[in-house]
């Protein structure tokens, strides 16, 4: 990768993991800052990375940031449910407050996986790549978190009905 291709990959994919990164974490200050360190990481690595997989390692990076971060800030302590970002902004308040707690619940992986598939619409094999599965293990955790999440907001309703 030389600095034109260096670039492009800026262009092309900075906004996509800053609203990764910032969904995960719900800090923009934090968001900015592993997207930074991860095209850095990228610069440094431009020789091994071709522009074509520059996408799935750029990710890879920020996950890795992503799992880093979070487990030099809840050191020992249990995750804060209420600490991440709402995923939906285009619904009622009421029905987006309850997708969020559904969603809070879900095991980090599962959340991640969610947030890549239907909010940034990648597909299961560039899943499979930034997290390190093969698509069937990404197809099982979001068959999984979605089914989490359907009987949560299920049992919710029940209960405002």
């Amino acid at each position: 990768m030389n600095r034109k291709d260096y670039n492009i990959a800026v262009k092309e994919y900075s906004g996509r993991l800053f609203r990764y990164v910032l969904k995960c974490l719900g800090s923009k200050e934090d968001a900015n800052d592993i997207v930074q360190e991860s095209y850095e990481k990228l610069w440094k690595n431009r020789k091994k990375v071709p522009l074509e997989k520059s996408k799935s390692w750029l990710f890879t990076t920020a996950h890795n940031l992503l799992i880093n971060h979070t487990k030099k800030h809840r050191a020992g302590l249990i995750e804060d449910e209420n600490c991440r970002e709402p995923m939906v902004s285009s619904v009622s308040y009421e029905l987006k407050d309850l997708i969020e707690k559904a969603l809070n619940g879900l095991p980090e992986l599962q959340y991640q996986i969610i947030l890549l598939r239907d909010l940034e619409g990648y597909s299961y094999k560039e899943i499979g790549e930034i997290l390190h599965l093969n698509e069937s293990q990404v197809k099982v955790y979001l068959f999984r978190a979605r089914q989490k999440v359907r009987l949560k907001l299920k049992d919710i309703s029940v209960l405002v009905a």
